[in-house]
């Protein structure tokens, strides 16, 4: 292993009466790929202050290598100063550097650093870190407040990037696409994982079931809180099985019920259904402000039990979108239809619904008493709260003292306990942890009602969606059966990021995208796609008997290693391609029975 960049050891730090950490050891190699995961107010982001040079710790010391260059970009970054390229150049970075940077990042570099919302903020200072080029990159959330085609370019840098990289992010598709190892605060120490975040759950698992049976060493009170732990971990295993059986039926029946209504969706063709299954019939929807046309031609029907992810770049209508669906605001054209006896949950954005000078119970039963009414049973309000990951120390503790994180987890447990049919959440996953998002999937999964969903967490899409649908922010939209890996397989390109070296280019209008008429067929370019993945599938395995092959030679590890090495890597990648190849094929090829089976 190379000689760290930056290493701690034997870190501790007390925070007020309460140890964050203790006996932490962490080094970071040239060009790392990590990530740092642990509770909210678990102390992340005190450790990356510390890491940076801006926090000294209680205990232990900090190790540089000399010269070393750190950029830290905050959780909540502060940006400050006559226009945004000189935030950018703050650094020391060359003035055309600063530029080039906060172009890639979709900001104008003359544009004043003021009044910019949460996303210009993060950009900016994404962009002014970059611009830096660091030894050392550290990111605390740098997903927060940035849309999908946001976070493809954050990914982008990152690889292009010679920076050593730690990132404390609650974000599992951008942590499995960008990690290559893991560290995990628990229980005030770190551990490390030398794997990428894929292989964190079955990692974190494994501890925790070592943990439980160490702790029968323990005295009972802790072996009993151990053991609960191990019981739930297990048992939230078991229970992922059955909701993803549950969740790929569920896409099946939107798949059916998608491609049985090829064509406009035409007003009072589900009034023979019985009362409170339909939920929102959208027919022929358009919305504008001014000269900027959001929506045209939209069209959508949701039923009980769909979990519709909405997606597109900030800006693009989601929110707009679901007022309008909400009967909040009125379409310029179109018409909405509400079901029957909606009882409507709204978590939006702003998470403005907390009073600070109450406490979690207070919160969670504003009526007193200690039982909480969930799902129409009476519970214990601290049994509940543990569901959310609050122990019993933190039920008597004010709103206005909890992170952001436990804030947003205690709103979303008083939300989800509310009766509801339709839950609509904007943005839920902001600021959540890791293991609070098993708990928030778990919830929805086990929802009976209907949900809608704003997010750009890939992951947190993928595993609850049944249907998802994509804008453009120019009128064009796109609903596809399944979560964000199955829209961008079926329709790549149509969220199109700018060129990452030049700036963005206005985009010009485009027609609304529509569902296909009852008699269309694949496309002429999804016909010759078809036709070059069956020449892939039918050549691939040749090439992989080819390769393994030569892998079969017992003398070439000794005789060659780096050909040995070189071949191992292709092989991986030649099996990657093919499986890739035949999921294609099979999307398309069910897209092409689909359509055959609307034609009258």
């Amino acid at each position: 292993m190379a000689t760290p960049l930056l290493q701690l050891r034997d870190v501790g730090l007390v925070d007020g009466r309460r140890r964050l950490f203790e006996h932490v050891d962490l080094g970071l190699e040239p060009r790392a790929r990590a990530c740092l995961v642990g509770r909210n107010a678990a102390g992340k982001s005190t450790l990356l202050r510390i890491l940076a040079g801006q926090t000294q710790p209680d205990d232990g010391e900090r190790l540089a290598a000399s010269g070393l260059t750190v950029a830290l970009v905050a959780q909540e970054p502060t940006v400050e100063a006559a226009s945004l390229e000189q935030y950018a150049a703050v650094r020391g970075a060359p003035l055309h550097a600063a530029r080039a940077m906060l172009t890639a990042f979709g900001l104008d570099p003359a544009a004043p650093a003021r009044s910019l919302s949460g996303g210009e903020a993060r950009r900016a200072a994404l962009a002014a870190a970059f611009a830096a080029d660091p030894d050392l990159l550290l990111l605390d959330e740098p997903t927060n407040h940035l849309d999908i085609l946001a976070i493809d370019i954050l990914e982008e840098r990152l690889a292009r990037s010679r920076a050593a990289v730690l990132v404390v992010s609650h974000d599992r598709a951008f942590l499995e696409r960008v990690t290559t190892s893991c560290f995990w605060l628990k229980g005030r120490r770190v551990r490390r994982l030398e794997g990428g975040f894929a292989r964190f759950e079955n990692w974190a698992d494994k501890l925790a079931d070592e943990d439980a049976r160490g702790a029968r060493r323990l005295d009972v009170a802790i072996a009993q809180d151990q053991r609960w732990l191990a019981r739930r971990v297990t048992a939230r295993r078991a229970r992922n099985e059955g909701r993803l059986r549950r969740l790929m039926a569920l896409r099946a029946q939107k798949a059916e019920q998608l491609g049985q209504a090829q064509g406009a969706i035409r007003p009072g063709a589900a009034r023979g259904e019985r009362s409170g299954r339909l939920v929102v019939d959208a027919v022929g929807l358009a919305k504008a402000f001014g000269e900027r046309r959001l929506l045209a031609g939209f069209s959508t029907r949701i039923t009980r039990g769909d979990r519709v992810a909405i997606v597109g770049a900030n800006g693009s209508g989601k929110t707009t979108l679901v007022r309008l669906l909400l009967g909040e605001i009125a379409p310029d054209s179109g018409t909405i239809r509400l079901g029957a006896n909606l009882q409507i949950a709204y978590v939006d954005q702003l998470r403005g619904d907390l009073a600070p000078g109450a406490t979690v119970v207070e919160a969670l039963t504003p009526a007193g008493g200690d039982q909480i009414m969930v799902g129409g049973a009476p519970r214990n309000v601290g049994a509940y709260a543990r569901d959310f990951l609050f122990d019993d120390e933190q039920l008597r503790q004010p709103v206005e003292s909890l992170s952001g994180g436990e804030r947003n987890r205690l709103l979303l447990a008083r939300i989800l306990a509310r009766p509801s049919n339709l839950l609509v959440l904007d943005e839920p996953t902001n600021d959540l942890d890791v293991e609070t998002l098993d708990v928030l999937e778990a919830a929805l999964s086990d929802y009976e009602g209907t949900v809608i969903l704003v997010s750009h967490d890939r992951d947190f899409i993928d595993r609850l969606a049944t249907s998802t649908i994509a804008l453009d922010g120019r009128g064009g939209f796109v609903e596809t059966p399944g979560g964000w890996s199955d829209f961008v397989r079926q329709n790549p390109g149509f969220l199109q990021a700018p060129n990452l070296d030049r700036p963005a280019t206005p985009a010009r209008p485009v027609q609304a995208r529509r569902p296909p008429s009852p008699s269309a067929k694949l496309s002429f370019g999804e016909t010759r796609r078809l036709a070059e993945l069956e020449s892939q599938i039918a050549s691939l395995p040749t090439r992989i008997a080819q390769v393994e092959r030569r892998l079969a030679d017992p003398d070439l590890y000794l005789r060659d290693a780096h050909e040995f090495a070189a071949l191992t890597t292709l092989l991986g990648e030649i099996k990657a391609a093919l499986a890739a190849a035949e999921d294609e094929w099979l999307a398309l090829e069910e897209r092409r029975d689909r359509l055959a089976k609307s034609v009258p």
